[in-house]
């Protein structure tokens, strides 16, 4: 049985490969879109194959860009790492009674011994 998540991959995969099939055959040959009465010029063809992938690139850098920014703009500075230190200090001040009294019992034989 398939996933949910497989079948995502698969209709993805799918889509993503008739994509790029239809952009290689129109920018080699752009002939077949003027044969279908879509389009008249062969340059105009080439230019919007090309330049509509560029425009959604550079959106796309420029959207990953703002995200990154925004993060950096909304995310409140670090701790000082003195006061981690010393934080981290005090829990082990903490910690060191209770290890000094487990170290007391004395320590079980194996029944093997």
């Amino acid at each position: 049985m398939v996933s949910k998540d497989q079948t995502i991959g698969g209709i993805i995969f799918i889509v993503c490969l008739v994509i790029a099939i239809f952009y290689v055959v129109t920018l080699f040959y752009p002939d077949w879109m003027i044969d279908l009465g879509w389009v008249s010029d062969k340059g105009a063809v080439r230019f919007w194959i090309i330049a509509v992938p560029v425009f959604v690139a550079f959106i796309a850098v420029m959207g990953i860009g703002a995200w990154i920014g925004w993060t950096m703009a909304t995310t409140p500075p670090p701790k000082p790492i003195e006061e981690i230190t010393s934080e981290l200090e005090e829990k082990e001040e903490e910690k060191a009674p209770e290890e000094a009294r487990e170290e007391e019992k004395p320590k079980r034989k194996r029944k093997s011994e």
